[in-house]
């Protein structure tokens, strides 16, 4: 693909992540909201975990033949894909009358958020020079945790489970999610450079998923980024139990979950100093570390205040993990290959909302709702550990026939 030079300077990042906010907002929005109308058509437990489950499931059989087919295509048609899924899965969720029904338009839902992810992941990616990767992953990641912040707090208002009116204002929420994601559209004009296609005998081969596996960085930056969106996941789902058994009130308990919201977005806005006081290991290893440390204090007994400290610890500590992942992916896999290498990412992410919940729930079985806290930890700190094997220094390695580019420069088909 050989690019031209679009204009705007940095204008289609900011676009980028006004989109990803009100697309990643839907999503925050309709998830819950899910939830709430499986309740008010007669869901129990088992139910909604399946209906949760089916979000994730679907996008796990079609996160690698999409990054395939962005490595050699156009982003902008993956967005906007993305963007119409989401909007219908939202709609169709608010007029769904039944379970089944549910949980296909839940995992519709969840294949459009994959699609727009990695069409906005590879825009970055091709965009971005070396020098800037870490600062424009960082924020196009704000994006995310501001839909991430107001998505479930808008659910909350609108759904009221009052005077059985639970089926009514819970597809309302579905249909005020749809129209958000909507607007998302608003923002991806001249969003993608415009490309000239190569002819087709010299595009490069497809490189095999198990030589991106293997190629060193991508294992662990994959299992560090599938390590933070548990956490997320496993602390929103469980910081409620917990609160319920302590006696917090509901509200307090959305209060000290904004507030990790709102530190993961201050750790973002700051993230580029610190990569250049302490490096990219570094600062992932011990922001890990210092995690996985703060999530197993959480089952301590202690008072609120203290934890609302620890939790805004801990949404700073986990904001570094996603956007330097996907930076440590991009430099480690073939350049040919990025965007297949980030769709494996994503793949590790949603196995990881499979597995995570279900593994936290036989854990709070047996030893308590504290103890999915204390698995976490040892999560994170174990990701630590990988952390420091996340070094990108030394070049990826590419297909046969490529030529090396030089450390420090952008290929040519990537440059701004």
């Amino acid at each position: 693909m050989v690019p031209e030079r679009a204009p705007g300077g940095r204008s289609w990042l900011l676009r980028l992540v006004i989109a990803f906010c009100f697309a990643q907002g839907a999503v925050s929005m309709a998830r819950p909201a899910v939830s709430y109308r499986a309740l008010a058509v007669g869901a129990d437990e088992r139910a909604i975990g399946v209906i949760t489950a089916a979000y994730a499931l679907l996008p796990l059989f079609a996160a690698v033949p999409l990054g395939r087919r962005t490595d050699h295509g156009r982003c902008v048609p993956l967005l906007v894909a993305g963007v119409v899924l989401i909007s219908g899965g939202c709609a169709l969720s608010g007029t769904a009358g039944s379970l089944p029904a549910l949980a296909a338009w839940s995992g519709v839902m969840g294949l459009g958020h994959l699609c727009f992810v990695i069409g906005a992941q590879s825009i970055v990616a091709r965009r971005s020079a070396p020098a800037e990767q870490d600062r424009n992953f960082g924020h196009f990641t704000i994006g995310a945790s501001l839909g991430q912040l107001a998505g479930p707090v808008a659910a909350g208002l609108l759904v009221s489970g009052q005077n059985g009116e639970m089926a009514r204002t819970s597809a309302l929420a579905l249909l005020v999610s749809a129209a958000a994601a909507a607007v998302s559209f608003t923002s991806l004009w001249r969003i993608e450079q415009r490309t000239v296609r190569a002819p087709v005998a010299t595009r490069s081969a497809k490189v095999p998923v198990h030589r991106i596996l293997r190629t060193r960085g991508v294992p662990a930056g994959i299992f560090v980024s599938l390590s933070v969106l548990s956490a997320t996941d496993i602390l929103t789902a469980y910081l409620p139990v917990l609160g319920e058994q302590r006696g917090i009130a509901p509200a307090t308990i959305g209060v000290l979950l904004s507030l990790r919201a709102a530190a993961t977005i201050a750790c973002r806005l700051v993230m580029t100093p610190m990569i250049r006081r302490l490096g990219r290991s570094v600062l992932l290893t011990v922001t890990c570390l210092l995690g996985g440390l703060l999530c197993a204090g959480i089952a301590l007994p202690v008072p609120v205040w203290a934890l609302a400290v620890m939790l805004a610890a801990l949404g700073f500590c986990l904001g570094v993990g996603q956007p330097l992942s996907m930076t440590t992916v991009v430099r480690a896999a073939p350049d040919e290959a990025r965007s297949t290498a980030l769709a494996l990412r994503l793949t590790g992410n949603r196995l990881g909302q499979v597995a995570a919940p279900a593994s936290a729930g036989l854990v709070a079985g047996v030893a308590g709702t504290a103890a999915p806290f204390v698995m976490l930890g040892a999560l994170l700190v174990a990701a630590a550990g990988l952390g420091l094997r996340t070094s990108t220094d030394t070049p990826a390695p590419k297909a046969p026939g490529t030529v090396p580019q030089p450390r420090g420069t952008a290929p040519a088909h990537d440059r701004p």
